[in-house]
């Protein structure tokens, strides 16, 4: 019964996997699973719990602290000490040999030990709290650039998956084509010229239907990739190209007016800036003097033998109570050099914050174009690809009829094949510039 068993567990175990990962993805899924999913989404969320746990790693250094130590201590061979001999009633100017202590002892003691000031501890209390807010940010930075990636790799699925779509049929108009004329040149009514160039054009799109089968493939690994799945894993995604397009062309969104403020880069200077401004602080807070206190108490047993573990052992108890006052006189101009040091960064830091303020506004307005451009380029390549399918039927008609020749079908053919990719790629930027812009403007976190 243990191998039926077994194989049972097994199989449970496997479909308990199978069904963690996703099989059937939306674009919204496929981002809301990432966030969660995806490791360096991961990462960032351990991150902050990191940076909590440093927070208060930092607070409990301030509270009190207690500490406890046992030393025992066997002299292998017992340092002698010389006394005057007269201590002894011997002669004058002699010495006896003597040893102080016993051969063998044991002491016990407890301290504890609570700041009473130290203004490095207060400047390290801010900034923990400042490296909190850094880690948050840094995980809606991250969050940000994963949901883009996956629209990017999602859109490249799609593309890739309407390219091949596209390529197929393509191929199945050359052949039928192909077929045909060579029928009508077997028959001595077309030249032989014609069937080999439409054999040039269904050879060239062939091939690019296997290489666009491959890229299909890597696409797909790419996606999974930023999903946090397993590269191989199986997906079939519900949204297609054209829906995800129009549902991403929205010309009042050129209008969204958002302060560089509340952006994620933005956010992110400004913690850089706290924290230098908190180094200047640190280094002046080294001049400042430090005040601690502690308690200390114990036991200490001393013998010749062993006896430390018997009822019979005496025991002598001892305690402490004191404060240490630390006070900084003179560094030879250290301190002031390292707050000197501290305060250029400072500076740096505020100008670097001026610059990305300004970066900010030059990325939106360049979003926004690149976006505005990918909506008026769809619209124009739409009505091209619409010309260039009038223009192929027309060829193709003429051409058997006899009235034009195969040159001009193939050229007409090329430019129909150029602008069904030109088309599929201008629905993608529609995509992946709105995604851009939305990463820019910080608007899906928020």
């Amino acid at each position: 019964m243990k191998n039926p068993i077994k194989v049972l567990l097994l199989f449970c175990i496997t479909l308990s996997f199978a069904q963690e990962s996703p099989t059937n993805l939306s674009l919204d899924e496929a981002i809301d699973y990432a966030l969660k999913n995806n490791r360096q989404s991961m990462n960032a969320a351990r991150d902050i719990d990191a940076a909590k746990q440093q927070k208060w790693e930092t607070t409990a250094s301030g509270l009190p602290q207690i500490s406890a130590s046992v030393d025992y201590q066997n002299f292998l061979k017992q340092q002698v000490q010389v006394v005057p001999a007269e201590f002894f009633g011997g002669m004058p100017g002699e010495f006896e040999e003597v040893i102080f202590g016993t051969k063998q002892s044991v002491n016990a003691f407890a301290t504890l030990s609570q700041k009473i000031f130290d203004g490095s501890y207060l400047v390290g209390l801010q900034s923990a709290k400042v490296f909190l807010d850094i880690s948050k940010n840094a995980k809606t930075k991250t969050d940000l650039e994963v949901r883009k990636g996956v629209i990017d790799a999602y859109g490249n699925v799609l593309l890739a998956e309407e390219s091949v779509a596209i390529l197929k049929r393509n191929i199945t108009v050359l052949e039928k084509n192909l077929f045909e004329t060579t029928k009508i040149y077997e028959n001595g009514l077309e030249e032989e010229e014609s069937v080999e160039q439409l054999q040039i054009t269904l050879s060239v799109v062939q091939s690019s239907l296997n290489n666009t089968e491959r890229l299909r493939t890597l696409a797909y690994q790419m996606l999974n990739i930023t999903l946090g799945l397993e590269v191989d894993n199986n997906l079939v995604l519900t949204d297609n190209l054209k829906s995800l397009t129009t549902q991403n062309i929205s010309l009042n969104f050129l209008n969204t007016e958002t302060s560089p403020e509340n952006t994620i880069d933005y956010l992110i200077a400004q913690n850089d800036t706290e924290a230098k401004a908190l180094m200047v602080k640190l280094e002046q807070s080294k001049a400042l003097p430090t005040l601690n206190a502690f308690i200390n108490g114990g036991y200490s047993g001393f013998s010749d033998e062993f006896t430390f573990t018997e009822s019979s052992q005496p025991w002598f108890g001892s305690s402490l109570v004191g404060v240490n006052l630390s006070i900084p006189i003179f560094s030879s101009g250290m301190r002031s050099a390292s707050t000197q040091r501290a305060k250029i960064n400072f500076e740096k830091a505020k100008t670097d914050l001026i610059e990305t303020e300004q970066n900010i506004k030059f990325q939106i307005k360049a979003a926004k174009s690149d976006y505005q451009f990918a909506i008026e380029d769809y619209e124009n390549k739409q009505e091209n690809l619409e010309l260039a399918k009038r223009i192929e039927t027309k060829n193709q008609t003429k051409f058997f009829e006899g009235v034009s020749s195969s040159f001009e079908l193939r050229q007409a053919q090329t430019q129909l094949y150029a602008a069904q990719q030109e088309f599929l790629q201008a629905m993608l930027n529609v995509i992946n510039s709105k995604a851009q812009l939305e990463t820019v403007l910080n608007t899906p976190i928020n």
